[in-house]
């Protein structure tokens, strides 16, 4: 989890915005008062504020969520644009859990993205011109689960997991008909192995296709940027080809690398506290 901000630094809102809708009284009314009533009478709340056979978690994480922008300074100067960094920063503590873990910390890390979503969407729900909440974000992306899962929720059949991806892309293809590009939809902003992974997918649609990498010296007759550009292009390509994740192995090399600096570290101390 993220230490360079407030935990709640997971939703936002604007001072002059419009107020949000109603939230079920039980929970919220729980959480207002465990925020002003310290920390004993906060622990307290939490256990009043348990699921229960009317109030699911997500109920009351929602409703807590509304009183941390009711009552924090901080979250109340927050906007979906400043808390850009943290959802970035939360998904790859999330991605560095599933990777190299254990499950109490990708529960965690999951619930810290997921207080990510309902920090936008509670600004939302208070920000004129937005107005939609938690529960809209989850009604939208079920309605695209079921668009995407024609053959769970309708009446084709897909009997591989070729015939699940033939239909997810033309489901989506359905649902974007006013891309005029095959690059549409890819974010610019993605990390470059990533970026070049996807956009090499997205060129073998149209024909365009990628020289895989020739050999494992190739890199020593780059001598410039554009050059190791185009081999490292060639690598992914390579990579994409035999069913390799690009992005995940280098993350793996780099975290391999860093338990040898560790190692080293740990044993050089040892050295020095014996040499004493």
């Amino acid at each position: 989890m993220s230490e360079d901000a407030p935990n709640h630094a997971r939703t936002a809102t604007s001072g002059d915005v419009a107020r949000a809708p109603q939230r079920a009284p039980g929970p919220s009314s729980v959480a207002s008062s465990a925020a002003s009533a310290g920390p004993s009478a906060g622990a307290s709340a939490a256990a009043e504020a348990a699921p229960s056979a009317d109030v699911s978690a997500l109920d009351v994480f929602a409703s807590a969520m509304a009183s941390v922008l009711d009552k924090c300074v901080w979250s109340q100067t927050m906007t979906h644009e400043t808390l850009v960094p943290y959802l970035i920063e939360e998904t790859y503590e999330l991605v560095d859990a599933i990777e190299a873990g254990t499950t109490d910390e990708v529960i965690e890390e999951l619930g810290d993205v997921l207080w990510q979503v309902a920090f936008h969407s509670e600004i939302a729900s208070r920000t004129a011109g937005e107005e939609f909440d938690i529960q809209d974000v989850a009604a939208r992306v079920t309605q695209k689960m079921v668009r995407r899962h024609p053959h769970v929720f309708g009446d084709e059949v897909a009997e591989t997991p070729e015939d699940v991806l033939r239909l997810w892309m033309a489901a989506k293809a359905a649902e974007k008909r006013n891309r005029n590009s095959v690059l549409d939809g890819i974010p610019p902003g993605m990390p470059a192995l990533a970026l070049a992974d996807k956009v090499i997918g997205r060129a073998a649609r149209v024909g365009v296709e990628v020289a895989r990498a020739d050999s494992e010296t190739e890199t020593a007759a780059a001598t410039s940027e554009r050059e190791l550009g185009a081999v490292l292009l060639r690598i992914v390509a390579s990579a994409r080809e035999d069913g390799l994740d690009a992005e995940r192995a280098l993350r793996v090399a780099i975290r391999s690398l860093q338990d040898d600096i560790r190692a080293r570290e740990h044993g050089t101390a040892a050295g020095q506290v014996g040499d004493a």
